[in-house]
């Protein structure tokens, strides 16, 4: 099984923190994320990873190779240029078999879900992706129809909303988890190299792809993107 952690970005929440490091190498309880993520993903039969780089990439590059994982474990170098979510996946595109779906993973979440078995509903649901999502109070809320098909996006802060097609008169707001399973032919329908986010292009494709919500309880996972969460996250990997 092929997965992917998402780990370039500059991790500007977490400074001082990452003012000397890459976000994947700040630690929780002597462990880094990028480290608990690995063991995770390999632990549940993921074989092969493509973590992407940027922001101090050798120390990521130098941190894995010193260590035993038992995965084929490639980079997706950035270095000239920060990708953001959408234009990271197209670029590491190339790295994977083409075969079979990808577990997608933002390096900065822990979570005890099972991935394992979110990886075999996704095959058996037959979607283009399937996005963890969860009930959460967040700024940004992604919009499902009764079917758990994504149809739309919301702004709380500015109440602006962005629809896949057509306006939906019922639908469930839940928070996007930075976890999602993509099969292989997404890769070919996202925009050429660049950067651009992920989300917009899943609204695109949900005009005429199934894209669905797998949803998870908000106590099965955290954000580690800001100092304030760390003393929860040190408790959370208890």
């Amino acid at each position: 099984m092929e997965a992917m952690i998402l780990a370039a970005g500059l991790g500007t929440r977490l400074r001082p923190l990452t003012n000397d490091r890459p976000k994947a190498l700040v630690e929780v309880n002597g462990t880094t994320l990028l480290e608990y993520n690995l063991r995770r993903l390999i632990g549940f039969g993921f074989n092969k990873i493509v973590i992407n780089i940027h922001h101090f990439p050798d120390m990521v590059i130098d941190f894995v190779r010193q260590r035993n994982f038992e995965a084929e474990i490639l980079f997706s170098d950035e270095r000239e240029q920060l990708m953001d979510t959408g234009g990271a996946l197209k670029m590491a595109a190339p790295l994977f078999s083409g075969k079979e779906p990808v577990l997608i993973h933002n390096v900065d979440i822990l979570s005890t879900l099972d991935l394992g078995e979110i990886y075999r509903k996704h095959l058996g649901n037959k979607a283009l992706a399937t996005l963890l999502v969860s009930k959460r109070d967040t700024s940004r809320q992604l919009l499902f129809d009764k079917k758990l098909q994504l149809v739309g996006w919301h702004n709380n802060s500015n109440n602006e909303t962005l629809w896949s097609d057509k306006l939906v008169e019922a639908f469930d707001s839940m928070a996007f988890s930075g976890i999602h399973i993509v099969n292989p032919e997404l890769f070919g329908m996202l925009p050429p190299v660049a950067p651009y986010p992920v989300i917009p292009e899943y609204l695109k494709l949900a005009k005429h792809h199934k894209i669905l919500a797998f949803s998870h309880l908000a106590e099965q996972w955290i954000d580690v993107g800001k100092p304030e969460t760390l003393k929860l996250a040190e408790k959370f990997m208890i």
